[in-house]
């Protein structure tokens, strides 16, 4: 499958698994779930959820009836070990009961639904970071998504571009991007050009 990696040893087994920005071995938290589908797809290339936490903002009453595949998706990452949390607010995320005492290697929020929405995760993420953490925002860039400068956000929060990497969706097998709003939660929506902002804290 696209953007998958085995690490072997030198017994011959296998050490770590990674696709693409992610490894096995990272604890990773995923933030502003829809139907799961993305952390799905990292716990089933890395065999294991274990290292993972996955939230939603909504509760899983609500998830179960906009989306088709969420259950599935519920029960992979439960199957794998992850840690699945709703109703759990990017904006007050570093106080929530089950994450203020964590630290995190990576912390992904794929397609914010507003400006304001990114300030706000990158000021809580910055205090959940690891010593060598990543917080990840995967954006469009189209107009008039560039108007939201989103690197010029990060630095007003004290974290640093590391890297602007292209983003593919058939990189990731099985991740549906959904509207998430309204009658149409269910759909896709086109990404055009699109990348994920990495950044670090200086």
């Amino acid at each position: 499958m696209a953007g998958f990696v085995d690490g072997i040893t030198d017994r011959g087994s296998v050490s770590e698994k990674t696709i693409m920005h992610y490894k096995s071995s990272h604890t990773i938290l995923l933030v502003g779930e829809g139907d799961f589908s993305f952390s799905a797809c990292l716990a089933k290339a890395f065999a294991s959820a274990a290292n993972m936490v996955a939230t939603s903002l909504d509760s899983k009453e609500l998830l179960l009836r906009k989306y088709s595949r969420v259950a599935a998706n519920l029960e992979a990452l439960g199957l794998l070990g992850g840690t699945v949390l709703h109703e759990v607010d990017a904006t007050e995320m570093s106080q929530h009961c089950s994450l203020s005492y964590k630290e995190f290697d990576r912390m992904v929020f794929n397609f914010p639904l507003h400006q304001h929405l990114v300030r706000w995760f990158l000021r809580e993420a910055r205090k959940l970071m690891s010593d060598k953490g990543e917080i990840h925002i995967t954006h469009k860039i189209s107009y008039p998504y560039y108007d939201w400068e989103i690197e010029e956000l990060a630095k007003k929060e004290g974290l640093l571009l590391n890297e602007k990497a292209e983003f593919n969706l058939w990189d990731y097998p099985n991740y549906e991007n959904k509207r998430g709003g309204g009658g149409n939660s269910d759909l896709t929506f086109p990404v055009g050009a699109c990348v994920t902002f990495k950044f670090v804290k200086y």
